[in-house]
Formats: structure tokens, sequence, C-alpha cells
């Protein structure tokens, strides 16, 4: 590149100095010479000229890279300037992170569902059977954390609307403030506990997938404001619930616990500058429908994400 350009400004030169009114080319060796034209093997320099510009201005164009040189005074001032690239139709945003505060919204009528399903049971009568505040969260604690494989977005409105989508993980850690307990015998079940808890969390886990239509009202501007919204779908790939008590210790139980398999949502991101937040919210319940809960999970938060 270097040596083209070399050549190409010691061939200027010989144009400002050999002009000539002749509209013919002449050829010497590999150089075809014109009084506004002249091509050095594959380029093509061209001596621009018309009342309103400098007769003795010309423009080199060597691959993507411009180079003007204008004759003023006898001073040659040359100004290279580089074209930019065509921005990407499709670009890709590795392992990106989400952290939030998650709740739930349970619509659940316990008056109905206690007694017409072996799901809440009552275990001892002492404690009674579950009810809306055997369901109670510490929603200070109660938190939604995502890891994003990758999203990708596609543009297809002059890059001022895109698709995105992505594969991830979407993890929801439910932390309650009651005597709740989650097991697995033969079936599983949920009850009211004897004794308080510590620590009483609720863990599920699903593999999902976004699928946004994502809008940046200042192409080409990271600084800008855009935004997103779609549908994610998920699948559940592991659930528990960790218990850390005085009179039993650190306990751990595993299981799907008839969580629904399969989650929907309508999800959304909000970019101000460099500053991302997210939102989701689940189209179906929590658990199974023949549990008779109607618990609707969501969660808000900031996103890390280079767009």
């Amino acid at each position: 590149m270097k040596n083209k350009v070399l050549t190409a400004l010691f061939t200027i030169g010989t144009l400002f100095a050999n002009a000539q009114s002749d509209s013919s080319y002449t050829k010497t060796d590999s150089i075809l010479v014109k009084s506004d034209t002249i091509k050095v093997g594959n380029f093509f320099i061209v001596k621009k000229g018309n009342e309103y510009s400098n007769p003795n201005s010309a423009t080199v164009q060597i691959g993507n890279v411009t180079i003007n040189a204008n004759d003023l005074d006898g001073k040659p001032v040359i100004k290279i300037e580089r074209k930019k690239p065509a921005p990407k139709k499709v670009s890709t945003n590795w392992w990106i992170f989400d952290l939030g505060f998650a709740g739930n919204r349970d619509q659940t009528n316990y008056a109905t569902a206690v007694g017409n399903t072996s799901y809440l049971r009552t275990v001892r009568a002492a404690n009674g059977a579950p009810n809306k505040q055997t369901f109670n969260l510490n929603n200070g604690k109660t938190t939604n954390v995502n890891l994003w494989f990758f999203m990708q977005k596609v543009s297809i409105v002059k890059q001022a609307v895109f698709l995105k989508y992505g594969l991830g993980m979407e993890m929801y850690n439910f932390r309650y403030d009651s005597r709740v307990s989650y097991r697995k015998d033969n079936y599983p079940y949920v009850y009211n506990d004897s004794i308080s808890f510590t620590k009483n969390k609720f863990y599920a886990g699903y593999l999902s997938v976004p699928l946004m239509l994502h809008v940046n009202t200042t192409p080409g501007n990271k600084k800008g404001f855009s935004f997103s919204a779609g549908v994610s779908a998920g699948y559940l790939i592991g659930s528990r619930n960790k218990q850390k008590s005085a009179e039993r210790g650190k306990q751990k139980y595993k299981g799907d616990f008839d969580l629904s398999p399969f989650r929907t949502a309508l999800i959304g991101e909000l970019g101000i500058g460099p500053v991302k937040l997210y939102g989701s919210y689940s189209l179906n319940t929590l658990h199974e429908s023949y549990t008779k809960l109607e618990q609707y999970p969501f969660a808000v938060g900031i996103r890390f994400s280079n767009w």
C-alpha cells in the first residue's frame, strides 16, 4: 500500500508539471496519460477542474483510501481520507449477563385449591394447609440471574430496526419468609413445615430462546436511545428447595416438583446510552395446572451487554 501511495503522489507531480490541452492519451509502458486523466496500472488519477474548483486539484482512489492533492501557491497539500466500512447486517454479542429482582404475581384461589388437589397438603393439623401467606417472598432477596450464551441482531431497516434473538439460561431464586417446604416422595407436594428457617430458597432454571424486535432511534450512535420488545420460550432444566435451620442444618431437595416444563414470557429491553434495562413477565404459571397454583413470575433488572 505504501509503495502504491508513493507511486500515485509521484504521478500527480508529473501531471501538474506536464499537463497539456491535448485530449488524447499517450502510452508509456504501463502508464496512459491524458490532459485530465492518468492511468497507472489498475489505478486512475483524475485531474478535476471547473469554474468553481482549483484547476490543479486531483483525486486518487487506491483501494479504500482517497488521496486529495491541491497545489496552492506552489505548496502541495496532501489529505488522506479513509472510507468507513459499511455497517454489518448481522452482529453477534457473546456472554451477556443480567442481574435483577424477581417476584410472583399470585392469582391462586386457595379456598378452592386446598382440598381439590393432593399438591397442597396438610401434614400437621397444627400448621394448617398452605395458603397465600405460605408463599410470602422476601422481595429484597428474591433474584433473577440470566446468562445469555449469545445474542444476535439482523438489520431489517437501515440499521434502525433489527430482529434480535439468542440462547441462554434464566435462573430464578425465590426466597421465602415462611415455612413452606417442597418435597417429593411418590409424588411432589408442598406443605407448611413445623420449624422456622433462617434460609428458605426455591430455585428454577430454564434454557431459553428470546425473540425481539429491536429499534435504535440513533443509528450508528451507541449513546442514543433504543428499545426492544418480544417473547421468549424456555424449558425447565432444574429446580430445588434449599433450606437452612438450627434443627436440621443445611438441606437441599431436588426434583421437578411439578413445575410447568415449558415457560413463555413477554420480554423487553430499554437502552439509554451504555445503560441497558430488561424486564420479563411469565404468560403461564410457575406450576402445573393440576396443582391449582396460579403464580406468574416476573423480573426486572440491569443488562450487561455491548449493544
